[in-house]
């Protein structure tokens, strides 16, 4: 396959999936909206990838291309059913492209928290393989409220319903993150918003509470990433 893949910071990628790509033979091509790249035509791509930043889905005032992104978006998945796949503000993004809601939430999450397999993720070929409770790195401040028409929950937490979506037969997003390396949360850090989030969760020392937990979850953030790669590209080849 040959990727699309929309970054909002340039830290923020695709991660531990990048090498499994690799390894599988596809490629991809990463467009970093936040310095201006301008999103190319869709013909020639396989699928979709969007994923996470430290900007909301309604500050089109601040970064204008959000409205770009979010008319790609919609494109790709409702009118040519592209393979899609969201994490975090890319989750977000197709929730609000599909017709869905956005919004603050009332308890941000940020941590090593579970989230949990709804009955229609334990029957989902996304979520195959995968116990019921998962342990996700999470580190976000809004949340979808309002699904789009016609989608479904695939997984959810106490302070956040939403926590893995399908809509149609190939787009699918979470809200936690997995696609987590050794050096991940060293790099969010320096993010000013995601650095501001950490210490008014965590403490003065949340840098270091989250990167001791993450590896302490690094194998299980790993194996899970694997299936969920594996299996959504199971749903890509599916017509």
């Amino acid at each position: 396959m040959h990727l699309l893949v929309l970054q909002h910071v340039c830290v923020e990628h695709p991660g531990i999936f990048r090498s499994m790509l690799s390894e599988d033979g596809h490629s991809w091509d990463a467009v970093e909206l936040d310095e201006g790249e301008p999103i190319p035509s869709l013909d020639g791509y396989d699928g979709l990838w969007v994923m996470g930043g430290p900007m909301d889905v309604w500050q089109e005032d601040e970064h204008p291309w959000l409205r770009e992104e979010k008319r790609v978006v919609r494109e790709a998945v409702e009118v040519q059913g592209m393979p899609f796949l969201g994490l975090c503000l890319g989750h977000q993004l197709l929730a609000e492209a599909l017709g869905g809601e956005v919004r603050p939430s009332e308890s941000p999450e940020i941590g090593i928290m579970d989230v949990h397999l709804t009955e229609d993720g334990i029957e989902s070929v996304w979520m195959d393989g995968l116990p019921e409770t998962l342990s996700c790195l999470q580190w976000h401040s809004s949340e979808v409220t309002k699904l789009p028409a016609g989608a479904q929950v695939l997984a959810s937490s106490p302070a956040c319903a939403v926590q893995a979506m399908k809509w149609g037969p190939r787009a699918y997003a979470a809200q936690f993150h997995v696609e987590i390396e050794p050096d991940t949360v060293t790099n969010w850090a320096r993010i000013p918003e995601y650095a501001a989030a950490l210490e008014n969760a965590l403490g003065p020392d949340g840098v270091t509470t989250m990167q001791t937990d993450a590896e302490r979850c690094m194998k299980e953030f790993n194996d899970t990433a694997e299936r969920l790669y594996i299996n959504w590209l199971q749903c890509a080849a599916r017509t």
